[in-house]
Parts: structure tokens; C-alpha cells; sequence
């Protein structure tokens, strides 16, 4: 049963994961070397390298000093609308990336609510920048919350209320006691955010406008040149994200067994 279990497992990992892992990669590199370099020092790919940088260096900031905060807020202390906010962080796993690309288009658009405001002012949020970076903002909020709350909460309060009780702040509580205590799921939550920041399809599509050279990431922009039978182009491009996701996986790992080794540790240390 175990081998059998494990063969499942292992042809499944191989026919949705592997093959096409592998198939990127080789139709990416088909046509040689010297086009793959073609088609990722193309100025609209480098522009679409830069905009997925940009707003992911926006987006992950913003979520880890939320993702902080709310964490620190809902497991170390009791308040009315807790449950509230735990449900608010939990909005965008539940809706389509689609859908809140339209809650902003309705918002932000020309014939939205601050629509005619914001062309009067000539600020432009859908299709251009700023759309991006609040499309990509909402759907990686739950990342890092998500990953601290539970573990926050596992830790209890015993060592926040003994560094009060010896005369520390509440920053001071938190930077040395609270802090150090979870900076390992920190950053495994920062990785995952990161990781979702630069792979974002759905709701930076609709909020785009897809402007080449513009207002394209990276997965816009391989849908672009895959519409345009641009094969070869498409799936270099498509390796940058299948690397992207490589290298996720791999620091993933490392954070994962220093997490469990400093779960390990503390565990004798406290004898549990």
C-alpha cells in the first residue's frame, strides 16, 4: 500500500508537474540560445520585468507592515470586530482576482465613483500604474497575516506579559520578545506574498488595460506574445516566472527546516 500510495503520488507530481515544468523550459531554449536572450532583452519584456519588479516591491512592504499588525492585533489581544477583520483577511482567498480587477474598475474607472474626480485632477489609476499595484495589494493581503496569526497564537502571551512585567514597552516587547519569535514564518510568509506579487494574472488583467510596454507584467505579457504565435518568445518568457517559482520553492524549503528546527529547539528547551 505504501509503495503504491507513493507511485500515485509520484506519476501525478510527473504528468501535472514535471512535464509541464520541463516543457517550458525546452520549448523556450527550441530555437536556440540566441533567440531565448532576443526575447527577454526585448524592451516590452524588460518594461513588463520592471512593472511585475515595481509592483511587487510596492505590494509585499505594504502587506508585511499589515500582516504584522493584524497578526500582533488578533492573537495577542481581545477586541470587538475581531472576528470581523479575521474575515476581511480572508476576503481574497474567497474572491475571484477577476472580480475585485472590476471592484476597482467600478471604484477608480472613468464611469466609476471617483471616476470623473480623478480625471478632472489628471490622476490615472485604471490602466496605468497605480491600478496595478493596489490590484496586486488586495490579492496577496491574506499571505502574511495568515502565516503569523496561527503561530502567534501557538505562542500564547506568557512572553510578552513577562517582558512588561520586568519594565519593557510595548515596541520594545515586540521587537525583542514577539519578533524574533516568528521571523522565521515572516519571512515564509513574505516569500509566498512575493512569490503570488509576481505571478498575479486575473485581477491586474482587468485594471491593465494591457498597454504594451506599459502596463504589462510578465504573465500579461506572455499572454500577449502566446496570442500573437509567438511561441518561442512566450515561453521565454514563461521560464522567468517557472525560475521565479523554482527559486520560491527552494527558499520555501530552507525556511521550512530552520522553522522546524527552531520548533524542535524550543520544544526541548521548554520541555514539550
Amino acid at each position: 500500500m505504501r509503495w503504491a500510495l507513493i507511485g500515485l503520488a509520484l506519476s501525478f507530481l510527473t504528468l501535472f508537474l514535471f512535464v509541464p515544468l520541463i516543457s517550458v523550459f525546452y520549448e523556450a531554449l527550441k530555437k536556440g540560445i540566441d533567440v531565448y536572450v532576443a526575447a527577454i532583452t526585448d524592451p516590452d519584456a524588460v518594461s513588463a520585468i520592471q512593472l511585475t519588479l515595481t509592483a511587487a516591491a510596492i505590494a509585499v512592504p505594504l502587506n508585511l507592515i499589515f500582516g504584522i499588525a493584524a497578526a500582533w492585533a488578533i492573537a495577542k489581544f481581545e477586541f470587538r470586530g475581531k472576528n470581523l477583520l479575521i474575515t476581511l483577511i480572508d476576503l481574497p482567498f474567497s474572491v475571484s482576482p477577476v472580480v475585485s480587477g472590476l471592484i476597482y474598475v467600478l471604484i477608480f474607472g472613468l464611469q466609476g465613483w471617483l471616476g470623473p474626480w480623478l480625471a478632472e485632477q489628471d490622476i490615472k489609476i485604471i490602466f496605468a500604474v497605480p491600478g496595478i499595484v493596489l490590484a496586486t495589494i488586495f490579492v496577496t493581503v491574506p499571505f502574511i497575516a495568515r502565516e503569523l496569526i496561527p503561530l502567534m497564537q501557538a505562542q500564547g502571551t506568557e512572553e510578552e506579559e513577562a517582558a512588561v512585567v520586568l519594565g519593557a514597552n510595548g515596541w520594545q516587547t515586540f521587537f525583542h520578545v514577539t519578533l524574533p519569535n516568528v521571523r522565521w514564518g515572516l519571512l515564509y510568509g513574505v516569500i509566498l506574498c512575493n512569490a503570488r506579487a509576481m505571478g498575479e494574472f486575473g485581477a491586474v488583467s482587468v485594471v491593465s488595460g494591457h498597454i504594451r510596454g506599459s502596463t504589462n507584467t510578465l504573465p500579461l505579457h506572455v499572454e500577449i506574445l502566446y496570442n500573437e504565435y509567438n511561441f518561442a518568445a512566450a515561453f521565454a518568457v514563461a521560464s522567468l516566472l517557472a525560475l521565479l517559482a523554482l527559486v520560491t520553492l527552494a527558499l520555501k524549503t530552507v525556511v521550512e527546516s530552520k522553522n522546524k528546527g527552531n520548533k524542535e529547539y524550543t520544544d526541548e528547551y521548554t520541555g514539550t
